[in-house]
């Protein structure tokens, strides 16, 4: 192929013999960037390089997997080095030393004594069909040296298609070099894998009985001609009979070679656009504000293209496939999309929100009910003849209220309107089934939350009845803006109907709880559990008897150091590495995160809302994992490591907890309701979008007051409204004023070293006066924790019961790096005894 052909270009006048691929470092201009992610190799951990038509994922030590969507191309790529002169082979993945992880590619650094080699790897969204992620090597010698590239040949449909049979490898020779066909049993799949300059390993004549041998691609490095270019690792699949054959494929890899310069300069292009006009936090965190953009570059990641339509949709996340063909959750899922969408919307893509709507609308069922799942290879089997197309209940009332989200934020009324019957369809299947009649939707339309339960599915959650509740309010404001005021007051008047029902039905005095689901014959599971949280997603009222409950959710019942489990730690059949009865999910640390901000808890919602945050660099570099043990900090063998809503549960909880975000596009209004934590003096949010208006909002703290100020950078004027008890707000809109307690604390955050139990303080309740604080905490026995102690009015006279006051450390240079108003910490020492014990703090002034 025209790859490995020899040709003669000029550089600084001299004249150097290399193929077209071999291209000097410069026609790869790599730039940081500012979001860099660098850390000692971890073996076994994982890293995933995605992008619209393949991706990567494997273990930091090198070897990966690659699939050019949706067939999985090869697997277990290794290197091997032999040295001019050193007589040791030397495998170069126990030597991988340092991974760099940036949001248009991902680095992986070897180091020996005699060499370095950088493995540089990136999936373009602009490339030609067929083709995927790109490797670039960079080889750095003292000597010259053989480089063996070893892989294992796949070519593998993405389940649930049927296998094309194990490949049959043939070498195409071209000119000093060639590239491998990987041919299947059937003529319209074929693969084709090369590297320029580079020879064919073991080929097996037909004479010699069967074995197995891994291909290799064989380089010679010659630090003389070679230094300072790099050698790309081209794949390509064909999956027609016109696309299959040798001459596509080989068209098809002389094409990508050519353009490669041009494919990387675009692809990161396209990064650098999204960090200079999606939404960005700014704040004195500067490890929140880079998980902030890392969430968001990890959600832009995870779009993929559908084939045969072309269609593009977010698929939930993606992991190492092992030897199956299931590589994470790397397919398209209705409710994992619709709650990513909150932060999407957040960030303000909202052509991307537009893109997943109708990839889901489209495969609505002809009853209205919304799509749950849907394989990569779909499209080539009986999907619907399998069981999970239309398996959960949930995805059809959070489509209405994702609809609505996305309204408010982008002023679309117009794309309400283009896509009427889809929301009509959806809201007359929520409220046309209802197997017991008692008004509510119910898990007879698939699973609400849970996949298992002990004892028997269950008829009715809490958690799809307040789906059911949101999605009713969502569809009087829809049908409103649609003109339909006669389904507006019919939805609102069930939104309040369904919210008395529940408070009715699953709340029990006694225990001063909500039940987790009812049976049709009316009895409770009064399981605890992390789904009532729930309520508070859309906003509104929340419950009304939820204050125990944020108590139990915040202690160490439910709270771990990384996150929140699903059933607490104290009912008998908790497990925690099971998938639904005790283990850690981002997904309901988020949803707790919010719930808490929204209903004055905001010290463990900052708490929860770390944890999440944190967690986006200890296991796949820019990405938070899908779950976790409930006991130790671990995730799961299996945890699909690059989870789609995991980042958005970053994005959410920040935008709409801590800052406070509301966004009214309709209205050009931001309503506000934030919860800075107290040793913020200020913080920023820029490039926030509002329909099509951009704005920045400046947060500032002027002693007992928090003004937070509006800029429009472009599109009509944005304004400021709240509902908060004491704000005001100036007269044209341009700032509002909120009050301040005299004295505020803040918490520290932190992940634990891995293998870790739950440890750490947490805050089970708060509560301020205006001439007092109280704290409600619990901590390990025998043990003092300092929180940071603000005080925002001068010359109080503290008294303290519960803790103790003490200076900032260091003198005076400790408290000028504190700030003055940070000068003082509360030291809080925790009765004697085995486990957690609590100890009530109170300051007054």
């Amino acid at each position: 192929m025209r790859t490995v052909l020899a040709a003669f270009v000029m550089l600084g006048g001299v004249t150097l013999a290399q193929t077209p691929a071999l291209r000097p470092l410069d026609a790869f201009p790599m730039k940081d960037g500012g979001l860099a992610i660098r850390r000692h190799v971890e073996a076994g951990k994982p890293f995933t390089v995605a992008g619209l038509r393949g991706f990567l994922a494997g273990q930091q030590e090198g070897t990966f997997e690659a699939w050019v969507l949706p067939i999985k191309l090869l697997s277990h790529f290794t290197i091997r080095a032999d040295v001019e002169g050193y007589s040791v082979p030397i495998e170069l993945n126990p030597d991988a030393a340092e991974i760099e992880v940036y949001p248009d590619r991902t680095v992986i650094t070897y180091s020996h004594i005699a060499f370095t080699v950088r493995q540089i790897m990136f999936a373009p969204d602009d490339m030609e069909d067929d083709t995927g992620a790109v490797v670039l090597f960079q080889f750095d010698s003292t000597r010259p040296m053989d480089l063996t590239f070893s892989f294992t040949p796949e070519m593998r449909p993405m389940w649930p298609e049927r296998g094309k049979g194990t490949p049959s490898p043939e070498w195409v020779k071209r000119g000093e070099s060639g590239f491998y066909l990987l041919h299947t049993d059937f003529p319209d799949l074929t693969g084709a894998v090369g590297m320029p300059d580079a020879q064919s390993g073991i080929m097996a004549p037909y004479q010699e009985r069967p074995q197995v041998h891994p291909l290799e691609l064989k380089l010679h490095y010659d630090p003389k001609r070679d230094a300072n270019r790099y050698f790309p690792l081209l794949m390509a699949v064909g999956q027609t009979m016109k696309t299959a054959t040798e001459q596509a494929l080989q068209g098809k890899l002389e094409r990508l070679d050519d353009s490669l310069p041009q494919i990387y300069a675009k692809h990161a292009a396209r990064y650098a656009e999204m960090q200079n006009t999606l939404t960005a936090i700014r704040t004195p965190d500067t490890g929140l504000n880079r998980d902030f953009t890392w969430a968001e570059m990890s959600i832009e990641q995870l779009r993929a293209k559908a084939e045969p339509s072309g269609e593009v949709g977010l698929v939930a996340g993606y992991y190492s496939s092992g030897d199956s063909a299931r590589p994470g959750f790397g397919w398209f899922f209705g409710r994992d999309s619709l709650y990513t969408l909150y932060a999407v919307n957040g960030f303000g893509d909202f052509g991307l929100t537009r893109e997943e709507l109708e990839f889901l609308i489209k495969r609505q069922r002809d009853d209205g009910k919304i799509m749950h799942e849907y394989s990569q290879t779909a499209a080539y089997v009986d999907w619907k003849s399998f069981p999970y197309m239309y398996a959960a209940a949930d995805s059809t009332p959070l489509f209405l209220t994702a609809m609505l989200d996305y309204v408010r934020a982008s002023g679309d009324v117009a794309f309400v309107q283009q896509h009427r019957d889809a929301v009509d369809k959806a809201w007359k299947f929520e409220t046309t089934h209802d197997s017991d009649g008692d008004g509510i939707y119910d898990n007879a339309q698939g699973t609400g939350w849970v996949e298992s339960w002990p004892g028997g599915m269950p008829h009715q959650e809490i958690y799809l009845a307040l789906l059911d509740q949101q999605a009713s309010a969502a569809m009087a404001k829809l049908a409103n803006l649609l003109g339909d005021t006669a389904t507006a007051s019919s939805a609102a008047a069930r939104a309040t109907s369904v919210a008395k029902k529940i408070e009715a039905e699953y709340y029990e005095p006694t225990a001063d709880a909500y039940a987790f689901s009812r049976n049709a014959d009316g009895a409770l599971d009064h399981t605890a559990t992390i789904f009532p949280t729930i309520a508070w997603w859309n906003g509104g009222a929340g419950l009304a008897h939820s204050d125990a409950s944020f108590r139990r959710w915040a202690s160490h019942d439910f709270s771990t150091d990384w996150g929140l489990r699903d059933v607490a730690e104290s009912v008998p059949f908790y497990d925690p590495i099971s998938y639904h009865q005790g283990s850690v999910w981002p997904l309901f640390t988020g949803w707790t995160s919010l719930a808490e901000y929204r209903a004055g808890h905001a010290l463990a919602g900052y708490t929860h809302l770390m944890q999440n945050a944190d967690q986006t660099t200890t296991q796949d570099p820019g990405a938070v994992t899908e779950l976790l043990s409930g006991a130790f900090f671990q995730p799961f063998g299996r945890s699909t490591s690059h989870q789609l809503w995991s980042s958005a549960m970053v994005i959410t909880p920040a935008l709409r907890g801590l800052f406070g975000i509301d966004v009214d596009a309709l209205a050009s209004v931001v309503r506000l309701d934030p919860h800075l934590p107290a040793d913020w003096d200020h913080a920023e949010v820029e490039r926030l979008h509002v329909g099509q208006s951009v704005c920045s909002l400046d947060y500032q703290r002027r002693g007992q007051a928090l003004v937070v100020s509006v800029s429009t950078v472009s599109g009509p004027v944005v304004r400021l409204a709240s509902d908060a008890t004491g704000a005001r707000a100036a007269a044209d809109g341009a700032s509002i004023t909120f009050a301040l307690p005299a004295v505020e604390v803040a918490v520290p955050h932190g992940l634990p070293l891995p293998g870790a139990r739950t440890s750490q303080m947490k805050v089970l309740d708060e509560t301020t006066t205006p001439h007092s604080l109280t704290l409600e905490l619990e901590a390990m026995g025998g043990t003092s924790v300092e929180l940071p102690l603000r005080q925002n009015a001068a010359k109080l006279t503290l008294r303290v019961e519960g803790a103790r006051v003490v200076s900032a450390p260091h003198g005076a240079k400790g408290r000028e790096a504190r700030g003055a108003d940070l000068a003082d910490a509360l030291v809080v020492d925790f009765p004697s005894g085995s486990g957690y014990q609590t100890r009530t703090v109170t300051v007054r002034w």
